[in-house]
């Protein structure tokens, strides 16, 4: 009777248990693995799958393209910062930032004791040289009836050369200034010029995009900056890549610079030989056309350089690819019972707006590229 009863005990202590463990499972969630459910097959219904849209995996050629931003600059071949030519206190200004100059329209007037001392001196040695001149001919007039001797008419042919020598660096120097050239037929057929007023002049023509002097004051020349002229129609674009990208980048590549509201065409066309020690990047030179000044110097652009050699390998859209818990890449591959199962995948280069997948895919496989978060909402529930 005593064993009976033991027994008894025994087996409602083992039916209690089980009861419980029952009762425990019952009350854990659906999904206590998220690894396992995440591996599971989801199926969808005809309505489900309509919210979807499926992509074949292709192997195709493609070009590598490296994303990245960029300054803006001016096309140093085609910008000048100008130097006062010459000193004195500046009488007036002609021009202001934005606007439009040829080569050679006044910028200002300057009252230049410089200027006056060139136009001295070049009149003074026209003077100079013409007198040399005549006398070297005379002397040669003499040699021929013996009226001087050979090193006489030797002397004074050297000194007229010398003299003319003399002319020609002061004309240099008036056109280094900027001398109007009618002051300079003025002075050549001796008429008075009193103006001691330098005009500097627009080396280049292109837009006057930094004026950095004021009324009355003082330049030295070569010394003070006066103007920057520039021709917009063709910047620089300073872009920096990393070393993961050197293989991608070439000088003539092409790019695509994108501004606030419009994208234009540009190539590299150097790339530094040097890596920034600041931050650990290589400086991309991207020349661009700059139609209707569109972009202006220390704007923040995006760039997009294509590789010029092709490569070839597995293509999906971006919007194919989603992340797990761990942020590792998947996809979501049809099975061959018309269910989704998740993929991880190895990501490579990113090329437009589609990935280059280097491992986890095959051609010919069918993946989920619209609607994907539809079916990761759908296994989750």
């Amino acid at each position: 009777m005593t064993s009976n009863n033991a027994h008894a005990s025994r087996g409602l202590g083992l039916a209690a248990t089980f009861a419980a463990a029952l009762l425990i499972a019952g009350c854990s969630p659906k999904n206590d693995n998220p690894q396992a459910a995440a591996s599971n097959t989801i199926k969808l219904t005809d309505a489900q799958r309509r919210n979807i849209k499926l992509y074949t995996v292709t192997n195709a050629k493609y070009r590598k393209s490296v994303d990245t931003t960029g300054v803006v600059d001016f096309d140093n071949d085609q910008a000048t910062i100008m130097l006062a030519p010459f000193s004195g206190p500046v009488s007036r200004l002609l021009v202001s930032p934005g606007d439009q100059v040829n080569k050679g329209d006044p910028l200002a007037i300057v009252s230049s004791p410089d200027y006056a001392a060139a136009l001295g001196t070049y009149r003074k040695t026209l003077a100079a040289a013409s007198n040399a001149r005549r006398l070297a001919d005379v002397d040669k007039d003499l040699l021929e009836h013996q009226g001087v001797s050979r090193r006489e008419e030797e002397q004074a042919q050297s000194d007229a050369a010398g003299a003319e020598g003399d002319r020609d660096a002061a004309l240099q120097a008036l056109l280094a200034l900027g001398v109007d050239p009618a002051i300079i037929k003025d002075v050549e057929a001796g008429k008075s010029t009193t103006s001691a007023e330098g005009v500097i002049r627009a080396p280049i023509t292109g837009t006057v995009v930094e004026k950095n002097i004021t009324p009355g004051q003082l330049l030295q020349a070569g010394t003070t900056p006066v103007f920057t002229v520039a021709d917009l129609s063709r910047v620089w674009v300073q872009a920096h890549i990393f070393d993961s990208d050197l293989a991608s980048v070439h000088t003539g590549d092409l790019a695509e610079v994108t501004g606030t509201s419009k994208t234009l065409p540009g190539t590299v066309d150097n790339i530094a030989a040097e890596v920034d020690p600041n931050t650990r990047s290589i400086a991309v030179r991207v020349v661009v056309n700059n139609p209707g000044d569109y972009l202006k110097k220390q704007m923040y652009v995006g760039v997009r350089i294509r590789d010029r050699q092709q490569s070839q390998g597995l293509l999906v859209p971006v919007s194919a690819v989603l992340r797990d818990d761990e942020n590792l890449p998947f996809v979501y591959v049809t099975q061959s019972d018309g269910g989704f199962a998740r993929q991880r995948v190895t990501l490579g280069p990113r090329t437009g707006d589609q990935y280059v997948i280097s491992e986890g895919l095959r051609a010919g496989q069918q993946i989920v590229v619209d609607g994907a978060l539809f079916v990761q909402f759908m296994q989750n529930q």
